[in-house]
């Protein structure tokens, strides 16, 4: 069975759109695209390579697809396994693409994605893909979040947690602190929420 693991790149106040460029995503009217840039170091870098040389496949939304399609084949020197991953792409527009192998899922996109989990094969890695993320959430389909959490506040744009995530519990399984103030955290799913007094 695969897992499904969410990368993130957020702010204090949860804020996940556009961090790596001001052109990135706009919608919404957000201004502050590129937010991740003044804060990289060292230490993300060396986290990030080690993420990114994992045997993965990539679940991706489509704007996030759709953002990645033509920056990554020019790219990918920095990044090689992105261009054998398979693409697992959400999507009720689109239906193919030249960068290969891409997958379109469309229709009752859970069901598609629980049979995904149910394949042989490398785990699902979601970065962005904001709307995505929340259905993955409501249906409690996230096995484990490795998330980038920088310091600022941004007050607009498109959060990891919104009003569907649904309660649950986490385990830290790794984490540290950059030299810049980026919180490295890796979350594994442990169960339900449970409750007590003092």
């Amino acid at each position: 069975m695969r897992k499904i693991i969410v990368l993130e790149f957020l702010t204090l106040d949860g804020v996940i759109q556009a961090g790596g460029g001001p052109e990135e995503d706009t919608s919404g009217g957000f201004v502050y695209g590129g937010w991740q840039v003044p804060y990289s170091d060292e230490t993300l870098g060396t986290v990030m390579q080690k993420q990114m040389s994992l045997p993965f496949d990539l679940l991706l939304g489509r704007k996030t697809f759709e953002i990645w399609e033509p920056y990554w084949p020019k790219h990918s020197d920095f990044w090689p396994g992105v261009m054998s991953a398979t693409k697992y792409v959400a999507s009720n527009t689109l239906t193919s693409s030249e960068w290969k192998p891409s997958m379109f899922l469309s229709g009752d996109i859970v069901e598609k994605i629980k049979k995904l989990k149910q394949e042989d094969g490398p785990d699902l890695h979601v970065y962005g893909s904001a709307n995505l993320v929340q259905t993955l959430m409501k249906h409690d389909l996230v096995d484990e979040f490795w998330l980038k959490i920088y310091p600022l506040t941004l007050g607009s744009g498109k959060r990891l947690f919104t009003s569907g995530t649904i309660p649950a519990a986490f385990q830290v399984t790794e984490s540290r602190i950059s030299p810049n103030g980026i919180i490295i955290v890796n979350y594994k799913r442990a169960g339900g929420v449970e409750t007590g007094s003092f």
